[in-house]
């Protein structure tokens, strides 16, 4: 059936069923990756998708279901399972669908040029990519990454209040990880691009940097423990960022996950430090014109020059705190159910280059990547306790690299302890939220290694 007919007939179902206040989330969208190792394609997946979450308040409760069919059965189905879903709710939290007015912002999002690459394109140049990267140093063994990815996705958002809203987005990008090894000392780096339409040139820097760190890596050395200036590079920095971005949740505080409730106006961080959400970002699939409730999007400044602004609300915690809505709304699929996420998250990036910002530290060490997050950090309480490696710092220069060491402090603490903000601000992982970070000076933390 065809889309508009199909919801057309679900709300007069839903509006039979006394169901006057009801909404149609639906998504389209296609994915592709392929993965090539020693010349040959060794994962390859495309696929395309459509379907649909239907909501309603029933009763004052909000009953969700989804389907990927459209039909007169599928009409019948999700109509009776918002029923028996909004039956089961306990929570006495007020519900809202949003009526559509406000400002949209006009985005372009979507590049016409990612679908003039083809399949054997991608797959010819992810084939390019791994001989270049093995071409470079003699070192370099192998590949456990030499990937090439795109994806698109449409969504539109339809209530009986009168809101009608959609947007369209793609990306088309790729990863490298080469696998250095001499004698019987081996190490691995991974670094991701983007493309900039059908142009993989940015493929070039994510090989030389990952390659150099791989190979660096083969003379890492211990650490030694103590208190020393660390500069978290921008990935590790993403990585925490990542790790404790629910902190900044409105829903999280709300319910006494994080300590940063009722702390508006209050100074969180450094002076130099800045936290932007930003849904308008030029060239970001994360980017989008409303959120997932069909709020109007804005960008803000959750920490302003040190002083936290706002949390990240939806319709629902906004109301409980009498503010109104950041037009943070987000739903993981069709078929979940409105939370809250950040799209474009990141620290607003200073003026300093990264030698001026060891040239700062002096002494020290670089971190460069973090492990066990999931386990070694606590995202209610801020304190962590992580494996790490990275590179020594030398008279304000980067030296030797290390391995095999332990870096541990406090996320709330460590805002306020940033004594430089670098200028390589850098983005991770495309998807629905998107975090970037510069590199930062940290004062001294504490560091176990030999």
């Amino acid at each position: 059936m065809e889309l508009n007919l199909f919801i057309e007939k679900l709300f007069a179902r839903a509006a039979e069923e006394g169901m006057d206040k009801c909404e149609v989330y639906y998504v389209d969208g296609s994915s592709f990756d392929v993965n090539v190792y020693k010349g040959e394609v060794v994962d390859y997946s495309v696929s395309d998708a459509a379907g649909l979450g239907f909501r309603a308040l029933v009763d004052g409760k909000m009953g969700y279901a989804s389907t990927q069919a459209f039909d007169e059965e599928a009409v019948e189905l999700l109509v009776n399972a918002v029923k028996t879903n909004a039956a089961l709710i306990e929570s006495e939290d007020e519900q809202f669908l949003y009526d559509g007015h406000g400002e949209y912002a006009k985005l372009d999002l979507y590049d016409p040029a990612i679908d003039t690459v083809s399949a054997g394109d991608k797959i010819a140049y992810a084939r390019e990519m791994e001989k270049r990267t093995l071409a470079r140093d003699a070192r370099v063994e192998q590949l456990q990454a030499s990937e090439i990815f795109s994806e698109s996705s449409k969504v539109r958002i339809v209530n009986t209040l009168g809101l009608d809203v959609s947007s369209s987005a793609n990306v088309m990008g790729g990863c490298v990880g080469p696998v250095a090894r001499d004698g019987e000392k081996a190490s691995s780096a991974y670094r991701l691009f983007l493309a900039k339409g059908a142009d993989f040139s940015d493929s070039e820097k994510a090989i030389e940097e990952s390659v150099n760190e791989a190979t660096a890596f083969l003379q890492a050395e211990p650490m030694p423990s103590g208190a020393w200036p660390v500069v978290f590079r921008r990935d590790a920095v993403r990585s925490l960022l990542s790790t404790f971005c629910g902190v900044f949740s409105a829903d999280n505080a709300q319910k006494d996950l994080s300590l940063l409730k009722g702390r508006e106006g209050e100074k969180i961080a450094a002076e130099c430090v800045t936290l932007v959400d930003d849904p308008h970002m030029a060239g970001s699939v994360s980017s989008t014109p409303f959120d997932g409730e069909g709020v109007p999007t804005r960008r803000k400044e959750l920490i302003s020059e040190g002083v936290l602004t706002t949390l990240m609300h939806n319709l629902k915690t906004a109301k409980k705190q009498g503010v109104s809505s950041t037009g943070n709304a987000a739903r993981a699929s069709y078929a979940s159910a409105v939370g809250i996420a950040p799209t474009n998250f990141y620290i607003a990036p200073g003026s300093a280059s990264f030698e001026e910002v060891l040239a700062q530290a002096g002494e020290g060490v670089v971190v460069t990547q973090l492990q066990g997050l999931h386990a070694g950090a606590n995202a209610i309480s801020g304190d962590f306790s992580l494996g790490a490696k990275g590179y020594r710092i030398r008279g304000g220069k980067l030296d030797r690299a290390v391995k095999q060491f332990t870096v541990a402090g406090n996320f709330y603490q460590l805002l306020k302890d940033v004594e430089t903000v670098g200028a390589d601000l850098e983005f991770g992982m495309p998807g629905a939220a998107r975090i970037g970070a510069p590199s930062l000076l940290v004062k001294g933390l504490t560091i176990a290694g030999e």
